[in-house]
Order: C-alpha cells, then sequence, then structure tokens
C-alpha cells in the first residue's frame, strides 16, 4: 500500500542491531534526529506510543516503560482482537499520544528505549499522518509524504541503508 513512500534506515553501521556503548548510542540518536528533523522541522506532531492488555481497561500485558518515559500521553485508541473463540486470547491494543512541536531531541528518551528494546511499538507521525517515522530495535521504517520525498531522504542517507535487494 506504502511502498513506493516507504524507506527502511539502519541505525547502525554494518546493519549492527544493538549500541554498545556511548559512542554507538550517539549515533543511534543522531541517525533517527537527522531523520525526524528532515520530516518534521517546523511541523506540529503526534507522538504514539503502545501496549496491550487482556481487558481493555486492565494492566498491561508485558511490563514497559511506557508511562514513565512518555508521561504526558492520553489514550488515544483501543484496538480489540476478540477473533478467537476463547476469552483467554483475546488482546487489547492501546495507543497512547501526544501532540507537540517538533524539535530536535525531543523524543530521545523514547528513542534510546527502542534501540535497547525495552520500548516496541512507537511513532512519530505529522497531524495530518502523511508522514510517519517508526523507529525499532536496528533501524526505522520511514512512510513519506511523497515517492520522490521518499527518494530524496533514500538518497541523502544511502549509507544507512539495507544491502537486501528489498530494502529491508
Amino acid at each position: 500500500m506504502y511502498a513506493d513512500r516507504w524507506v527502511r534506515f539502519h541505525s547502525l553501521p554494518g546493519s549492527k542491531r544493538y549500541p554498545e556503548s556511548a559512542d554507538e548510542y550517539g549515533i543511534v540518536l543522531e541517525r533517527y534526529n537527522t531523520v525526524l528533523d528532515e520530516l518534521f522541522t517546523g511541523l506540529e506532531v503526534f507522538v504514539v506510543t503502545m501496549d496491550w492488555s487482556y481487558t481493555p481497561t486492565g494492566p498491561a500485558g508485558h511490563g514497559t516503560p511506557r508511562q514513565e518515559l512518555h508521561p504526558d500521553s492520553v489514550l488515544w485508541w483501543t484496538e480489540s482482537n476478540q477473533d478467537d473463540t476463547d476469552p483467554e486470547f483475546h488482546t487489547h491494543t492501546r495507543l497512547y499520544a501526544d501532540r507537540r512541536q517538533w524539535r530536535h531531541g525531543c523524543v530521545d528518551n523514547l528513542l534510546r528505549a527502542v534501540a535497547d528494546e525495552a520500548l516496541v511499538e512507537v511513532f512519530i507521525t505529522d497531524t495530518e499522518l502523511r508522514r510517519v517515522h517508526h523507529p525499532y530495535d536496528g533501524g526505522a521504517d520511514v512512510i513519506a509524504a511523497t515517492p520522490d520525498e521518499r527518494d530524496a531522504l533514500r538518497d541523502r542517507h544511502a549509507a544507512w541503508l539495507s544491502g537486501h535487494p528489498a530494502g529491508l
């Protein structure tokens, strides 16, 4: 659906997944923030984090520092999966969001937790939902507003791309 606007960037040289030193954390944060600045400078953004539970309002099914790292977020959406006939396997994914003016480094606490895989399912998007930055441990998936914008991002940061033919 978004293949013509999608690009994946790796957060460390050689497609290394996890940072192991202060220098490597610096590289990870600089790469994340460089792309985020190119996407969102001058814009308001939604910062979105997620958790899941076995009940719509119950405790998170897996402990994460989400609430501590994203304290100003509010519950935005709950997506319930109740396809299984056994209620013990029903899950409820909850999205929490805040709206803020983008500025360099404003989500570094979240990005560092993502790099350590302490927090998963974070994304940053403009308020029109045209651009999405989804960091993960090892890189970031980006959906640009247009194919041309994606191509320009990809070309500026070609050294951060995967060698895989599909860009993975």
